[in-house]
């Protein structure tokens, strides 16, 4: 195991992860089997299954898992495989007619995991075995949390409630503990980058590139109209001060979340939520940025675009919708040179990891040191 104390030392005199957590597969073998099984880990969003019966199979680091609506609208999460004989149960979104059935031999579940149905299990045409008790093989669970639409899981099982681990971000934008609105295909972005889901985050927590990369961006919401944000352990970030770009040409607005206080008429927040979702607030309209690792050197960006009212739905809102989505398109898509140049420098041998800006780079060194702190054996 690679000794990374010197990355959790204070800023003033620490260096970054070493290029082995990039590029080395043994660490991100030991990532998946510890900070992303011991955390809230972000697996989709809710509005990809906005009815009772509709489910989604995705696979997280190489675990098949399975989302699923219920007929009470709560959401589910499973291990993607049959009690019965480990098959695949479902290989594509749909929405279920019936039960969770296994194409092998037909064992059916219901959309609570429970085991319902064992065809033939006893010989044809016996469809009961007294060793094949149907209660104690329901589909395995995994422990899931839904906030911000984001599905969250603790494949461990053993973290604190969702609701204490993520206490002080709720807290902080408890004014946006509100309804939030997904407007279908045109609210929504993804990319694959050729880099390490950490560049992805390391990037978005910082402002210090804003100036460079960023330049429209910077023309209404600058660098020096920014603030670090690193309250706690499981997040950091950037906010602005001055947040008002113009959507439409006749200076119409998205509607606004109702009872917002003034520190929001023209602020607004990026945080990350360790380990891999990004989060964004604004006074009209908020994101998510979903990540999911796809071993050391790629990643899948799933950008999710929510607003405060019903109303934006409408055709009158179509062409901000559309204005809104290419905005953040834009700037995302300027980020993309920067992580993926990144994840090649961590190829040069003589990289130790970087030198940080006390003053600039304060959220980068916190991420840095929240996964240097998960990594690193308990004292």
């Amino acid at each position: 195991m690679i000794d990374l104390r010197n990355v959790m030392s204070p800023i003033e005199s620490a260096n970054g992860l070493p290029n082995a957590c990039y590029v080395g597969e043994d660490m991100f073998d030991h990532e998946r089997e510890t900070l992303f099984q011991d955390s809230w880990a972000a697996i989709g969003f809710g509005k990809d299954i906005p009815r009772p019966g509709m489910v989604q199979p995705i696979e997280f680091l190489g675990m098949p898992l399975l989302m699923v609506r219920n007929a009470d609208g709560r959401i589910n999460v499973f291990q993607n495989v049959c009690r019965h004989r480990g098959m695949i149960l479902i290989d594509k979104p749909q929405q279920l007619r019936g039960p969770i059935t296994c194409p092998y031999h037909a064992w059916a579940y219901d959309l609570d995991g429970q085991l319902r149905r064992t065809p033939h299990v006893g010989g044809s045409g016996i469809d009961n075995l007294d060793s094949v008790n149907k209660c104690d093989l329901p589909l395995i669970s995994v422990r899931s949390h839904v906030w911000r639409d984001v599905i969250f899981v603790n494949i461990g099982g053993e973290a604190p409630a969702f609701g204490d681990a993520a206490a002080p971000l709720i807290d902080r934008w408890q004014e946006f503990e509100k309804p939030l609105v997904h407007t279908g295909a045109d609210s929504s972005i993804s990319f694959t980058l050729d880099c390490n889901w950490k560049l992805a985050v390391e990037n978005y927590c910082e402002a210090y590139h804003l100036p460079f990369v960023h330049p429209a961006l910077n023309s209404y919401s600058r660098l020096e109209d920014h603030y670090n944000i690193l309250d706690t352990d499981g997040f950091a970030g950037q906010g602005t001060t001055v947040y008002q770009p113009q959507i439409s040409a006749d200076g119409r607005r998205f509607p606004r979340f109702e009872g917002l206080s003034s520190q929001w008429d023209a602020g607004a927040e990026y945080i990350a939520f360790f380990p891999n979702v990004l989060l964004g607030v604004h006074n009209d309209h908020a994101f998510a940025i979903l990540l999911r690792p796809d071993g050391t050197g790629r990643t899948h960006e799933q950008v999710e675009i929510y607003y405060a009212d019903e109303a934006v739905r409408g055709d009158e809102f179509a062409e901000m919708r559309a204005t809104n989505t290419e905005m953040w398109r834009t700037v995302f898509s300027e980020d993309v040179d920067v992580v993926e140049g990144m994840q090649r420098g961590r190829h040069a041998s003589g990289y130790d990891g970087g030198k940080f800006s006390a003053v600039m780079d304060a959220p980068t060194h916190h991420f840095h040191s929240w996964v240097a702190t998960a990594l690193s054996p308990a004292p």
